[in-house]
């Protein structure tokens, strides 16, 4: 392969046979061209098996700027130009033409010696930089259309999105994507993912704790089987009444004879959900928000204000505080966006406020120093003093 029948090898394999301190004449190929659907790609070594292996793929809708995907990452693609000549040179074997339109001896060639005949002259190459998957789309798109409890019975196909639609939209790795969905506590219903509407799983969890009251169940040691049956009898799916338990709690490790699976409910995240539905009326006292919040709970489980860490934020009027709600989940993921959010909200952070709502944020070769030193402004009055953060 690679040489006509007079030997003469003119393809990619001359160049890759030429020894050191050698050379061999270059000529133009049949076909050359400007070629702009053949693009050259600089990889880093540990990238080329998903390549070779066809692990990767091309995401991004036409408006937008592709990103390439490996299972677990995901890269944007930039194009780096160079002032030297790339000769871009295929094998033998690719881009064959009729042998009457050129042999050995023609456009360059004055031998029947090796030479590389030249497809395209490369203007430069992309390359791959690792960036955070662009998971705020995910958010937006799946708030369009809310599961609610009027679907048990019936179910719509607008505005929905299956797994596929999603890979299809949203520019972030199968691994991230999949990471992101359990993030913002999304559920797969009849072949689609969906976001609960807070109202409905308020409604769920409300149930579950009632049945735990008349049935004497233990929070520590729900009994999967009887859960289920017991909301799937009150009206709720077989679907919905699992994610609730996915929601709220976590498996232990009891077991039982037949297989059993126990659950116990997370004492903060049953706490946080009760303390999201007390402030949906806007702010309160920050003792009467106590109060209200420590007779929501159920019995048996201990509220703290510590659990409130990038959920609500206190705001100081005079020698009274108030508090509301400001959840960390709301923010965008991007962190030029999420930094302008909160300066939107406050002009000036102490660090124990604004540590919260930055610690989620992850970008591939920045530390959270970095973050803090590109997008914000650091004071610190005395040595002792708390620093504070406004806009840079």
């Amino acid at each position: 392969m690679g040489k006509t029948e007079s030997g003469c090898t003119k393809g990619a394999e001359a160049v890759l046979r030429v020894l050191p301190n050698s050379s061999i004449p270059i000529a133009y190929h049949p076909l050359f061209g400007p070629h702009s659907d053949l693009l050259l790609l600089e990889l880093d070594e540990k990238l080329l098996p998903d390549v070779i292996n066809q692990r990767i793929s091309l995401r991004g809708q036409p408006e937008e700027d592709a990103v390439l995907c490996t299972q677990s990452k995901t890269y944007a693609i930039k194009f780096v130009g160079t002032s030297n000549s790339v000769f871009l040179v295929p094998p033998s074997d690719q881009f064959a033409v009729d042998e009457n339109q050129q042999d050995c001896n023609e456009k360059g060639s004055d031998s029947n010696g090796p030479h590389a005949s030249v497809l395209k002259v490369a203007p430069g190459t992309m390359e791959l930089v690792e960036v955070a998957p662009r998971i705020d789309k995910l958010k937006s798109l799946l708030s369009e259309n809310p599961y609610k409890f009027d679907e048990d019975s019936e179910m719509y196909d607008t505005g929905l999105y299956r797994w596929d639609d999603l890979i299809d939209r949203v520019q972030a790795s199968d691994e991230e994507m999949r990471f992101a969905l359990r993030v913002i506590s999304a559920v797969e219903i009849n072949g689609y993912w969906r976001i609960v509407d807070e109202k409905y799983m308020d409604g769920i969890l409300n149930m579950l704790l009632n049945n735990t009251l008349l049935n004497d169940w233990s929070l520590n040691a729900l009994d999967e089987d009887e859960v289920v049956e017991s909301l799937v009898k009150d009206g709720f799916s077989n679907v919905i009444a699992h994610h609730c338990l996915d929601v709220f709690g976590s498996k232990t490790n009891r077991s039982e004879e037949g297989g059993k699976s126990f659950w116990e409910l997370d004492n903060r995240r049953v706490s946080v959900h009760f303390a999201r539905r007390i402030l949906t009326c806007g702010k309160m006292k920050l003792e009467s928000f106590m109060e209200e919040w420590t007779r929501k709970v159920p019995g048996g489980m201990v509220v703290s204000f510590d659990m409130l860490e990038g959920e609500v934020l206190v705001e100081k009027l005079g020698i009274q505080s108030l508090v509301y709600a400001f959840s960390v989940s709301s923010l965008p993921s991007d962190p030029a966006n999420r930094f302008s959010r909160l300066f939107q909200e406050r002009s000036k952070w102490d660090w124990k406020d604004l540590q919260p709502y930055i610690r989620d944020l992850s970008v591939p070769g920045l530390t959270s120093d970095g973050l803090l030193l590109k997008y914000t402004r650091r004071t610190q009055p005395t040595a002792d003093s708390e620093p504070v953060f406004t806009a840079r």
